[in-house]
């Protein structure tokens, strides 16, 4: 390392100009921080500008430390310290690794407080940073915990469904033990809770919106579900549909679809906001926004390993998983890859579409605190069916169709006939039955009560 590069204190590092004996907590918050992250150095020697002005003593100032780190932290942190000299002055670099047994805490003034790194700040340690410490220190993850819910109260019939549906498999309640869903004593785990018909943890949550323009302003469309996993992914691939557009071109022989988003890459970005997403922060949710010129989705939780994914290259990103039973049951129903190459996979399959260039790669964003993907429009809607023979269509879900279909067979059907038939919320129906009306496809005549539905398209 060179010394002389170092300009400014950052996440990875701090200066302290001495080591202050009698004031430990100045500087052992930042040995605390630096273990319950990714580890870090602190510079004694160097002042808060950078610039170098050395130590008196460097044998002391070790040994300070070294009683100190004794004294004032639990457990001990692993750290190295090593001498450098720069410009003849005599500096010295306390190293602490990013620690396996969290959280690292400092004790001393009454206080037992765990530290963590914000920007080049070490700050207290909220309490939902705090679970996740506690996690990572006893190797456990969200998914594994136990919960008191019993498994005889639940039922996994939207699981079944998919097992069948996917990968042609009949479900089998003996998944529930090996899949990590049911303790021994036949509790749920959260994992468990998550894939559960009636999921119980109100924290597993879709906020869905389409905006009226390229930013938040108005909203044309917005929806709100709470519950199973894999009926959050289905009511995420629901909006999205009832929500862009397609086109074709018309050519001699037929036509040629151009739609604005790759459905693959939109699946593929619901499941890794599904699974890698922070289930601990209890007030939060996963967020969809669509706006005229792309859809983003926002989840809680960064990378699971502290980096920021805009400071690497995406090839290359490591697949830690903060959920790793989510992640396998989502592998094993096919919704997504083993070895980690969701986000490669969702820059190619957009890549793919007609009408893409290259400043339509997708972004992907991230802070401490929430992870984002910005997939970004490949065709145009604005002046479709203007020139060049485009012509567009809004594109039904398969729930749309479907209640088109009952429609037709019997136009007098109500809402509660048609979610009974459909197994789905009339809340649900109802929305479907308001963007159908909206798009001019459908609307309804007479009265509430003993009105006929009329097909218009």
């Amino acid at each position: 390392m060179d010394i002389k590069t170092l300009i400014a204190e950052c996440t990875a590092y701090d200066f302290k100009l001495m080591l202050e004996e009698k004031k430990p907590k100045s500087w052992l918050k930042s040995v605390s921080a630096f273990a319950n992250g990714l580890g870090g150095s602190l510079f004694f020697g160097i002042d808060n500008d950078g610039i170098i002005r050395g130590l008196d003593n460097v044998q002391n100032v070790c040994e300070a430390i070294s009683s100190k780190i004794r004294d004032y932290m639990d457990p001990l942190p692993e750290v190295e310290m090593t001498p450098h000299v720069v410009d003849g002055l005599p500096i010295l670099q306390l190293k602490v690794n990013a620690g396996h047994y969290t959280p690292y805490y400092y004790v001393g003034d009454g206080q037992r407080v765990a530290f963590v790194r914000i920007g080049d700040e070490s700050v207290p340690a909220t309490a939902e940073q705090m679970v996740r410490l506690v996690l990572k220190g006893s190797n456990k993850t969200f998914d594994s915990l136990h919960t008191d819910y019993k498994s005889e109260d639940f039922s996994f019939t939207i699981l079944a469904n998919a097992f069948k549906d996917r990968i042609k498999q009949d479900w089998n309640k003996k998944f529930l033990l090996s899949f990590g869903f049911v303790t021994g004593t036949g509790n749920l785990t959260n994992a468990g809770a998550l894939f559960a018909d009636d999921c119980p943890l109100w924290q597993s949550r879709l906020y869905c919106t389409r905006w009226n323009g390229k930013e938040k302003g108005d909203a044309i469309n917005d929806a709100e579900f709470t519950g199973n996993v894999l009926m959050l992914l289905r009511e995420a691939m629901n909006f999205v549909k009832s929500n862009t557009k397609k086109s074709w071109e018309k050519l001699p022989d037929g036509r040629k679809n151009k739609p604005e988003y790759a459905e693959r890459a939109i699946l593929e970005t619901m499941v890794n906001h599904f699974i890698h997403r922070d289930y601990t922060v209890m007030g939060s949710e996963v967020h969809l926004d669509i706006y005229d010129d792309r859809l983003t989705v926002t989840s809680p939780g960064g990378m699971y390993n502290g980096m920021l994914i805009q400071d690497l290259d995406i090839a290359d990103v490591s697949s830690e998983r903060r959920n790793p039973i989510l992640a396998n049951v989502m592998a094993q129903l096919d919704y997504m890859e083993k070895r980690g190459s969701g986000l490669t996979r969702i820059c190619n399959e957009t890549k793919a579409l007609d009408g893409y260039r290259d400043e339509l790669k997708p972004a992907f964003k991230s802070t401490p605190t929430q992870f984002q993907t910005i997939i970004f429009a490949s065709t145009d809607m604005t002046n479709v069916g203007d020139n060049d023979g485009d012509v567009s269509e809004t594109k039904l879900t398969e729930r749309q169709q479907k209640i088109l279909n009952l429609i037709k067979e019997s136009p007098t059907i109500s809402g509660r006939q048609m979610s009974e038939i459909l197994s789905v919320s009339q809340r649900t129906v109802e929305r479907d039955l308001s963007a159908l009306q909206k798009n001019g496809i459908l609307k309804h005549e007479g009265k509430d009560n003993d009105g006929m539905w009329a097909i218009l398209c």
